[in-house]
């Protein structure tokens, strides 16, 4: 937040979304406590009573939680790139340079799949 302050970027009312690790009533405030909406899947934590089931997942807001997929897996992709896991050049320029090329690669393998995401 304080990053975002620092370059004006205003985040109020922005989504935070997180794994099931995470899901905690102290996370769940410190996020709104920031003007932001958490979206955190809950954590069943072996409940099988589906009254506190219903209740756990009554605020939680799957569709976006399902569009975090879409991020994790352009990661996932990223770190197939073993010059973009381990860094080995010392120049920005050269990196950058690296990193346009296999989202490059990653486009070109989409687009001749079909150009689904899912």
């Amino acid at each position: 937040m304080e990053t975002a302050d620092l370059i004006g970027f205003n985040l109020y009312g922005s989504l935070f979304t997180l794994d099931s690790g995470f899901d905690s009533e102290d996370n769940k405030m410190i996020i709104s406590w920031h003007n932001l909406k958490p979206v955190i899947k809950p954590n069943r934590r072996g409940t099988k009573d589906e009254e506190k089931l219903t209740e756990m997942f009554e605020g939680f807001d799957e569709e976006t939680y399902k569009q975090r997929f879409k991020i994790e897996r352009v990661f996932a992709w990223q770190d197939t790139y073993r010059k973009l896991v381990i860094r080995y050049e010392k120049l920005e320029c050269t990196h950058n340079g690296f990193k346009h090329l296999a989202y490059s690669m990653m486009n070109l393998r989409q687009m001749l799949n079909g150009g689904n995401l899912i």
